[in-house]
């Protein structure tokens, strides 16, 4: 099963990298498999820390596919790196080790710490829709252009049922990067 969350790690420069990322479980360990060439596959080869952000809020998950990387962070409490100040819950945790692979290499990370911030209430139809969106987005240069609009197309019922200021405005940052990719 894969989980959809933000990852935090830290650039050499000691700057956030704020990543959305889906992530895996096997028993007590998350695995990380980042594309090749990625900030996050650097910096956790570099720094061998992480932290795994569960957030409701769609926006910080569009704005990072859209060019939007400013996003309030916090210090972790037992690694050198930020979480997400808008997490409902985080997991700090250190690389163990990771297996190279030609496009995605995977990292088995082991939790150091997690802490719940604020209740989990749900997705709404909206969000779950802008997170697809994203996902179809995050692979406009692996996917035919066909499938991407069907697919968004399909999406944008619940948008348009379901969808406050925050998934609305989600959505069009992510309609303006397809957009911009096929003109």
């Amino acid at each position: 099963m894969i989980y959809e969350t933000v990852i935090t790690t830290m650039n050499k420069d000691g700057s956030v990298h704020i990543a959305p990322m889906g992530i895996r479980r096997e028993n007590e360990n998350y695995l990380i498999a980042p594309f090749k060439p990625s900030k996050t596959l650097d910096n956790l080869l570099n720094s061998g820390v992480v932290v795994i952000n569960a957030t409701t809020d769609v926006m910080i998950i569009a704005g990072c596919l859209t060019g939007r990387h400013d996003w309030p962070v916090v210090d972790a409490t037992h690694i050198t790196c930020k979480r997400l100040a808008a997490a409902h819950a985080h997991v700090e945790a250190r690389v163990d080790n990771h297996k190279d692979d030609e496009l995605r290499p995977v990292f088995t990370c082991r939790a150091v710490y997690a802490a719940s911030h604020a209740p989990f209430e749900g997705f709404n139809r909206a969000q779950a829709a802008v997170v697809e969106a994203a996902i179809l987005v995050s692979r406009l240069h692996m996917l035919p252009e066909q499938k991407i609009r069907s697919e968004l197309e399909y999406l944008d019922i619940a948008i348009k049922k379901t969808a406050g200021d925050k998934e609305r405005t989600a959505w069009q940052w992510l309609m303006e990067k397809v957009d911009g990719y096929y003109s």
